[in-house]
């Protein structure tokens, strides 16, 4: 089975190369990709002196087509399954296999790294724990699948999934509309506990002082997005 690691990448440069020697060190088995989107620090610089496998975006997509650009490489290339993981160091790679487990025995089409179910290693701030939570009901609200961890980036998709997302991926909140998008195309969503880190460096594109309204909008754009699919079902 064919694996390709995507590794969203803005101004990281404090954290792609440990990100990157990790990943190897521990599953040196699996292909990676850094998706490169127009950092504007040494980023790209820190690519090509290392070797890494990378593209770089003609302009900046965002995190939504930063990962739909891994995606489409991925289809493009044949893999099987597709994991996505985050830049910043927070995803530990021996959790990786676990991960990808279900998703290799097809009780999964997309499996989700939740720190939550065991509540072991860093929980984020209490501020955007309470955002997770209702995100995590109105999900729950709209698609009948309770999912706890509902921003995770660390998630793997089987082949179909990654077809689906190639050419269906949200653009303003990918995490959480991403679930949306899978559960209601009728695809398999569960989770698997997993330990997660602090970021190493750098800074978040979510700001405390944002979290509330963050969650506000993505609540309104999951309700959105779930009526809008719903409508073009019964078109078809």
């Amino acid at each position: 089975m064919k694996i390709l690691v995507m590794i969203p990448c803005y101004n990281e440069e404090e954290n792609l190369e440990r990100v990157v020697t990790r990943l190897k060190e521990t599953c040196p088995e699996v292909d990676y990709l850094i998706v490169n989107d127009c950092s504007t620090d040494r980023s790209r610089e820190i690519c090509d002196e290392k070797g890494y496998s990378y593209i770089s975006l003609p302009v900046n997509l965002g995190i939504g087509g930063g990962v739909q650009s891994g995606y489409l490489y991925a289809v493009e290339r044949g893999y099987d399954v597709t994991v996505q993981m985050d830049g910043d160091g927070q995803h530990d790679p021996a959790y990786l296999r676990a991960l990808v487990q279900p998703v290799l025995d097809g009780s999964l089409d997309m499996a989700i790294g939740s720190r939550f179910i065991t509540k072991d290693g860093f929980q984020s701030s209490p501020l955007r724990r309470l955002g997770i939570n209702i995100i995590s009901l109105f999900i729950r609200v709209l698609t009948g699948k309770k999912v706890r961890d509902t921003t995770s980036g660390f998630r793997a998709c089987n082949r179909a999934l990654t077809e689906f997302y190639a050419r269906h991926y949200a653009q303003d909140y990918p995490e959480p509309e991403a679930i949306v998008a899978a559960l209601a195309a009728g695809y398999r969503v569960g989770e698997v506990p997993v330990v997660m880190e602090e970021r190493m460096g750098g800074t978040s594109s979510i700001r405390s002082f944002k979290s509330a309204y963050y969650m506000v909008k993505v609540c309104l754009s999951l309700i959105v997005y779930r009526l809008s699919f719903s409508r073009r079902r019964r078109r078809q």
